[in-house]
């Protein structure tokens, strides 16, 4: 099957660059999207363009945005995932333990998406939240037949656009870019799984909520790295097999040890 020549995902219905000829995908399709050879072209073009309506100046396109849209998407797939996570609680009857998976999955998971938003923002890209209903129906059926033993936790994903003036970080390779963003998703859950593990140490109710946080998030990041479909571990290793390894390898040893102890 043919693969996109920036992030290597693999193409159903391919998009071919009229200045270079390359093969992309939808998000790379635009010449200033994969840093097309004829991007000279595109200059003049956006020279002339810019004569009639200017460019915003690139400290406005890091203003961090959100939609209530998006907003509606996050919270939908935020209770999804609790109801996934905090199957036992219902079959137990624990209300408390709904609302600590509540918690720890609204930190975890609102954390996880918003940190590639921001990371995407901040290169000047377009980028908000969607719902994607088969990966929410995977969610919800895997939790319900494997008693949450094993959650498809991808209800939805957060989608990025490059904006036509993208390119104001020429040092910065678009592969490089969609590895950064990608990453920032699961660092936010091992950085959230540290902290929740700390309160673990505790006692009583911070107990609880450090455990079950830290299982959550440790299974977020964990999860997302595998290198496959539209995962955030795919992605990275498309940018670099070495980055990929340093986090993912870790992260699974951890959940294995974890699920057997």
């Amino acid at each position: 099957m043919v693969k996109c020549e920036v992030c290597g995902s693999e193409l159903s219905m391919p998009f071919k660059c009229s200045y270079c000829g390359g093969t992309f995908c939808s998000y790379h399709r635009l010449p200033e999207a994969h840093n097309c050879k004829m991007l000279h072209l595109l200059k003049m073009q956006k020279t002339v363009y810019s004569a009639v309506v200017p460019l915003q100046p690139r400290r406005k396109n890091r203003i961090l945005k959100t939609s209530k849209a998006e907003i509606t998407h996050l919270l939908v797939a935020w209770l999804a995932l609790t109801l996934c996570f905090s199957i036992n609680a219902f079959r137990y009857g624990s209300i408390l333990l709904f609302f600590t998976y509540l918690l720890v999955v609204g930190t975890g998971f609102v954390s996880h998406e918003l940190a590639h938003k921001f990371t995407a923002q901040k290169y000047g890209y377009w980028s908000e939240f969607r719902l994607w209903p088969w990966g929410l129906a995977m969610a919800l059926l895997s939790s319900v037949f494997t008693l949450g033993s094993f959650i498809f936790a991808a209800p939805g994903a957060t989608y990025v656009v490059p904006r036509y003036n993208a390119y104001e970080w020429p040092e910065v390779s678009e592969r490089k870019r969609t590895g950064v963003i990608s990453l920032a998703g699961p660092l936010s859950n091992v950085i959230w799984a540290v902290v929740f593990f700390l309160l673990s140490r505790l006692s009583g109710l911070p107990s609880l909520i450090g455990t079950v946080g830290f299982q959550v998030n440790l299974w977020l990041a964990a999860f997302n790295m595998i290198p496959l479909g539209g995962l955030d571990g795919r992605k990275i290793m498309s940018w670099s097999i070495t980055v990929w390894a340093v986090v993912a390898i870790p992260l699974w040893i951890a959940e294995i040890t974890l699920m057997i102890f």
